[in-house]
Order: C-alpha cells, then structure tokens, then sequence
C-alpha cells in the first residue's frame, strides 16, 4: 500500500479569505482547495487542514562520513546516520536525485518506514554521534525532522541539516533551536537562474541564510553545486563569495561541488576537475579563507591549512579526511592558532573503524568492485531486516589493506569510498547469508534508488490533485 494514503495534520497554515488552505513552510506559499497537493506533491488539503503526507516516509538509512554533507569544519570523518525524505518544495532540472524529491515518478518499493524513536536508537545501536537531514531537501519533512531531532538532542546526538533552505522565517526558527550544523545549497546568485532552473526565486534563500546567520552557536558552510553551462563561468562563484564575505563572513566554508548529469539536464558533461578548481581560485582571491572542492577524487585539492603559518590541519581525499596538525582543542600544532575545525578529534563516530578486528571473521559472501572514472563510491545495502550485529570486511585493491565495518539491526546501507590514488577497486565480504547489494554512488549527495550492473557477485550467494 502506498504509505502517503496515511496522513497527519501538518504545521505553519492558515485558512485565506477565498476558503483555502495556504501553506506557510515554504516561500511557494501553496493555496489549495480540499484534495490538492501541494508543489512538493507531500503536503495537501484535506478536508480544509493541510496535512502532510510523509512523516516519516524515507529512503533507507545510510551511515556515511561528515563530509557527505559538504561538512569539513566539524568533526572531521564523523559517522553520521543519513536520512532523506521524499518531496521537495524545488524542482532543479538538474535534480541529482529527482527519483525520490518529484513524486511522480517515486517507486514505493524504495521507500521504509520509521518513527522517530527507530532512527535514534539507529544511530545509538551503531555509533553514530550525527543524525544527518540529506538526499532531498528536509524542508518538506519539517514535523519528522522537528520530532527526531528534539529527542536525538536529548540524547546528546547532533542533527546536521543539508537543505537549499527555500523556507519561510518562523518554521527556519523551530530549526534553529534542534540543529546544530547547517549545510546549505547556494544553487546560483542569478534570480533568473533560480525562477528557470530551480522553478523558485533566490532572495528567500537569502534571507533565511541570514536569519540563520545570526545565530553564532550554529555551525554553517556553504555549497554550490557547479552545473555545465549553468553557472560556471565564475561569475556566480564571484557573486556568491562576496555576498558571504559580506553577510556571513571569509571565514564560512564555501564548496563548489561538481555534478553529473540527471533528471532534464543531461546534455552537458560532468563538472571537470579544472573547473571546480577554477571556481575555487576565484573565491579564494576574493577574500573566502577556507574554499574546497567537491566530488573529486584527487589529492592535495581539499587539504585545510593554517591561515597563520600555512601547517596542513587536515588532509582529504575524496570523502576521507586524516587530521594531522590539530591538537585536540583545535589549535594548530605548528604555531598554536585556533582553527575553525570543531571538535577535530571525536573518540566515538568514525566512518571506517578499525583497521583490526577484535575477533574472528569468516567470510560468508563476497563482492567486488571496480572503481571507475564515474563511480568511486558505492553502497552496502542490506535487504533484509536483521536484529544481529553484520560484520563487514573490506579489502582496498592492490594493497589489500583491511578494514571492518558493521551494521547493527537495521536494513540499511553503509558507504565505502575510494581512499587512496592507487587504488583500483575493493573487495567487500559479509560474515551472514542475508542478501545485500553493492550499489554504484554517481556522487557523494547522490542515493541510488536501483542496483546497476557494475558489481559481481564472486561465489552466487546472494488520488489528489495539484495546487
């Protein structure tokens, strides 16, 4: 059964003059009649109340590192719990997960339930100090974020919040009091870019990044997706980091992020090397202290350094991170500055555990894979529901290092990403005959809804209207 044939009254609406329900979470301000949906196809009319229709509808959950969510200043290579709802209040042509944020084309068969206490003793049971709001914009989530969030803090677990932040002043407000780190998506400094391309309108972005701004305890950075022939000219990367030097300050992370082809825009190339890194100059040399690259694979191009005596804080390749010259309050070891990098070094959430493991590993079923010029990361997705503790073994080809990962009664996913230049693919194996997949990553925001056909196998184990 479809799960949005179930619903509950929603919050920020109101009733207008003409009778209608008129939505107050996002700056679309939807008005509906009773049996219309909104724009983001999740929240409707019913019965003259606006109810949402996804509380706590989600992809699976994913256990992925921090830097996923073009988050580097905090806490870096910290396991974090991924979640990503269905719907969005945008509609980007260039969309690098429109199968799940358009409705429309949604498959249900990829979609789990849970209530907000399932994905805190989720994180809880495997270690995860971050609950992350990711894949498709939360903003559309906002009564299961809120509820999830409020008793994940209680439980002294961080919320991180990765939305392009198309959202009305007094609902950012009731987030501001839950989130602790915020990663927004600054799609262009064009309002025409946005009203063609996003089909929404960019000084509500801006006015919610500055309302969030001026809470100083919460933790921001910054991110631009960089789309081929859309905004890569350098002007938008000009544009956008002088308006955060003025509004925010040189010292916010800003990213610039490379994309693949997807959803309307698939004509245009992948974001090269040579351009991100071009974009990256640009806003270095308007004054943006700390400017990185994003979905690349490649050394010495993300690295955080010293702004006082240029020591190297922290080293990055592809999504892994190696803190080398932080002490344990964030100074630097060289000359003994303070750092923007909170809490550089966290005893309990790392992404890649131990390179040991502490008892006996037999392998029951294996997989390997080839990284490619397109894929250098994949998921382990567990298909069945389990209550035992998985194990997870992987070996990086050629130098057949190991690691060991696990995932603890949930079926779920887990990410393993290309760490090193020489590295020519992995070799995952499973201590249980539970059916898993191993699904190719196009990108590090990207969630695979369907398995590709890249991975073997190596021994055969395996209505409404709209308003």
């Amino acid at each position: 059964m479809n799960p949005m044939t179930k619903s509950r009254i929603a919050s920020h609406w109101g009733v207008n003059a003409e009778g209608e329900v008129e939505c107050a979470l996002c700056p679309r301000n939807c008005r509906l009649k009773p049996g219309q949906f909104g724009f983001c196809g999740v929240r409707g009319n019913v019965n003259n109340e606006q109810h949402t229709f996804n509380y706590g509808c989600a992809v699976p959950v994913t256990f992925e590192a921090i830097e996923t969510e073009a988050v580097y200043h905090f806490r870096p290579g910290a396991k974090t719990l991924c979640v990503g709802n269905i719907g969005c209040m945008l509609e980007c042509d260039f969309c690098q997960n429109w199968e799940t944020s358009q409705v429309k084309y949604l498959d249900w068969r990829n979609i789990k339930h849970y209530m907000p206490e399932d994905i805190v003793e989720l994180a809880v049971l495997n270690d995860a100090g971050i609950i992350s709001w990711t894949y498709d914009d939360p903003v559309v989530w906002h009564e299961f974020v809120l509820d999830t969030a409020r008793l994940a803090s209680k439980m002294g677990i961080k919320n991180l919040y990765k939305s392009s932040l198309y959202i009305e002043i007094q609902p950012l407000k009731e987030l501001i009091e839950v989130i602790d780190i915020f990663s927004i998506s600054l799609k262009s400094m064009s309002s025409a870019f946005y009203r063609r391309y996003t089909k929404g309108r960019l000084a509500p972005v801006l006015d919610a990044i500055k309302e969030l701004a001026r809470h100083r305890d919460r933790h921001i950075e910054l991110s631009q997706l960089v789309v081929t022939g859309l905004n890569d000219d350098g002007t938008d990367a000009r544009n956008t980091a002088n308006w955060v030097i003025r509004n925010l300050g040189s010292q916010i992370p800003l990213h610039f992020v490379g994309f693949h082809p997807a959803y309307k825009y698939t004509q245009a190339k992948r974001t090269s090397l040579d351009k991100l890194l071009e974009l990256k100059n640009i806003a270095v040399t308007e004054g943006i202290e700390y400017s990185y690259i994003g979905n690349v694979y490649e050394k010495d191009v993300s690295d955080s350094y010293c702004k006082s005596c240029g020591n190297k804080l922290v080293e990055r390749f592809g999504l892994s991170s190696n803190v080398l010259g932080l002490d344990q309050k964030g100074q630097c070891l060289k000359c003994g500055k303070k750092s923007p990098v909170i809490e550089p070094f966290h005893s309990l959430d790392s992404v890649s555990n131990d390179t040991k493991e502490t008892g006996f590993f037999k392998p029951v079923q294996d997989f390997f894979f080839k990284w490619n010029d397109k894929v250098n990361g994949v998921h382990i997705a567990s298909e069945e529901s389990h209550s035992e503790s998985i194990k997870i073994q992987v070996q990086r080809l050629p130098d057949n290092q190991l690691e060991y990962l696990k995932l603890n009664r949930c079926p779920g996913r887990i990410i393993v990403t290309k760490r090193a230049e020489n590295e020519v693919g992995v070799k995952i194996s499973m201590d249980t005959k539970k059916k898993f997949s191993i699904i190719p990553l196009l990108d590090r925001a990207h969630f695979p809804v369907r398995q590709e056909p890249e991975a073997v196998k190596s021994n055969g184990m395996g209505g409404m209207g709209t308003g």
